[in-house]
C-alpha cells in the first residue's frame, strides 16, 4: 500500500523534538542520524539504493547511480535551535511521496532521480550555511570544512569519519536538474504551491567585543571598560542600519565570558546575520554596523574584531525554468525569497528551481513554524508533475 503523507509525516515527527515543540536536530548528532536511517528504511522500501557523496549527502535513487542527466530533489533533515519541523525535512517526505505518486501513475523516467539529504543545511553545528551542497559544488575546500567545529570542540572531519570527498567529479554533466520542495518562510504566499525566482544574499559575520573583566561591585561605573555596553550598541545599530536600507538584520546569538551575574564580562562575542535584496544594499548594512561598532567601541574603551564566517551570494534562479514551472503548475505565483537554501549553492553549477508550500502564518526557525497538511498534499502532487515533466 502506497504510504500517505500523514503516516511519513507522523513517523518522523517525534525524532528530535524538545519540551516546547520545537526540534534539536544538529547535523550527525543522533536525532539526525536517526533520519538518516529512516531515509535508508524509506529508500529500501522504494527498492532505491543509497549512497553517501563522502560529504555527508545521501542519495536515493530511481534509475542508474550517478548516471548522466540525473535529476535530484530533496532537502535537509537539521534544524536550528527550537527550529520549526517542516524547513528541511517537508522537502525529503515530498520527494519520496512524490516518486510514489509518479510510480501509481506508471510513469517510467528518461532519467534518473534521486531524493537527496544535504548534511548541515542551517548551520546550525559546525557555523556554515549549506555545508553539504558547498562541498559538493566544490564551494568550500574538503580541509577547510573538516576543521570546522562545533560548541563541543568536535569537528566536522571528527563526526564524519573523515575528511570529506569535496567536490563531485563531472558535477554539471552528472546533474541535469535540481527542484527542492520547501515550506514558504515569509508571508508572501496565499496558494498553495508557488515557485521560487531567487534568493537575497545573506551571510553571517562574527562580532568579538573585548574589554576588561571585574567585579560588578566594587568597578566604578566610570573605570569599567565593559564590551557589553559595545555589543547592546550595535545590535540597537544593526537594527536601525537594516530599517533604513530596507534589508534584515538580526544578532540573536550571544556568548559571554565568564557569563557571571556579578561580573563585569571581559568578552561578548554574537554573529550578525544580515539579507539585503542585493548585494549592494547589503554590503552597505554591513559596512555601516561594522563602523559604527568601531565607534562605539572607541567611546566605551572596548575593542572589537569582524570576522566573516560566510557569504552566500545573490541567486537568480533560471528565469526560464521557473516560467516552465509556474505554467506547468496553473500559473502559479513566482516569488523571491530571503532564506539560504541548498539549491542556492547548486544553482551556480546546474538549472535548479524550488517549489514552497504556503506556510499559514509566515512564522519559521520557530516551534511555531506549520503547513496545512492539504497544502502539503499540494505541494506533493506539484512536485511529481515537475519531476514527471524534467525526466
Amino acid at each position: 500500500m502506497t504510504a500517505t503523507f500523514a503516516e511519513l509525516w507522523n513517523g518522523i515527527a517525534p525524532i528530535g523534538r524538545a519540551r516546547n515543540g520545537g526540534y534539536l536536530r544538529y547535523a550527525l548528532e543522533e536525532p539526525e542520524l536517526v533520519l538518516r536511517d529512516w531515509f535508508r528504511n524509506q529508500a529500501a522500501r522504494r527498492d532505491m539504493p543509497v549512497t553517501d557523496d563522502g560529504n555527508g549527502n545521501l542519495f536515493a535513487w530511481w534509475g542508474d547511480q550517478w548516471g548522466h542527466d540525473a535529476v535530484l530533489t530533496g532537502s535537509h533533515f537539521d534544524s536550528v535551535p527550537h527550529g520549526g519541523g517542516f524547513d528541511g525535512p517537508l522537502g525529503i517526505v515530498s520527494a519520496f511521496l512524490a516518486i510514489d505518486e509518479m510510480r501509481r501513475q506508471g510513469r517510467v523516467p528518461r532519467r534518473p532521480i534521486a531524493v537527496v539529504a544535504f548534511v548541515e543545511e542551517e548551520g546550525g553545528r559546525f557555523g556554515v550555511p549549506c555545508l553539504g551542497s558547498r562541498l559538493l559544488s566544490g564551494a568550500i575546500e574538503p580541509e577547510q570544512a573538516a576543521a570546522l567545529t562545533d560548541r563541543e570542540g568536535i569537528t566536522f572531519g571528527e563526526a564524519l569519519g573523515g575528511t570529506p570527498a569535496g567536490r563531485l567529479p563531472g558535477l554539471t554533466g552528472r546533474i541535469n536538474a535540481l527542484v527542492e520542495l520547501h515550506i514558504e518562510q515569509g508571508r508572501a504566499l496565499d496558494v498553495p504551491v508557488g515557485v521560487a525566482s531567487a534568493i537575497w544574499p545573506h551571510g553571517r559575520w562574527r562580532f568579538d567585543f573585548t574589554g576588561i573583566g571585574d567585579h560588578a561591585g566594587t568597578t566604578s561605573m566610570t573605570d569599567r571598560r565593559d564590551p557589553m555596553l559595545t555589543f547592546a550598541y550595535t545590535v540597537l545599530a544593526a537594527n536601525k542600519e537594516a530599517r533604513l536600507a530596507g534589508a534584515h538584520a538580526t544578532m540573536a546569538r550571544v556568548e559571554v565570558e565568564p557569563n557571571a551575574t556579578n561580573a563585569i564580562p571581559s568578552l561578548v562575542r554574537a554573529w550578525l546575520d544580515a539579507r539585503a535584496a542585493e548585494t549592494g544594499t547589503l554590503d552597505g548594512v554591513v559596512d555601516a554596523v561594522v563602523k559604527r561598532a568601531h565607534d562605539r567601541a572607541g567611546r566605551d574603551g572596548t575593542e572589537v574584531t569582524v570576522t566573516s564566517e560566510s557569504f552566500s551570494a545573490e541567486v537568480t534562479f533560471e528565469k526560464s525554468l521557473a516560467a516552465r514551472l509556474s505554467s506547468l503548475l496553473g500559473d502559479v505565483p513566482i516569488l523571491p525569497t530571503g532564506a539560504g537554501h541548498d539549491a542556492g549553492v547548486l544553482s551556480a553549477h546546474v538549472p535548479t528551481a524550488m517549489l514552497f508550500v504556503r506556510n499559514p502564518t509566515g512564522v519559521s526557525h520557530s516551534p511555531a513554524e506549520h503547513a496545512e497538511e492539504e497544502d502539503c498534499v499540494a505541494g506533493i502532487g506539484a512536485l511529481a508533475r515537475v519531476l514527471g515533466d524534467l525526466t
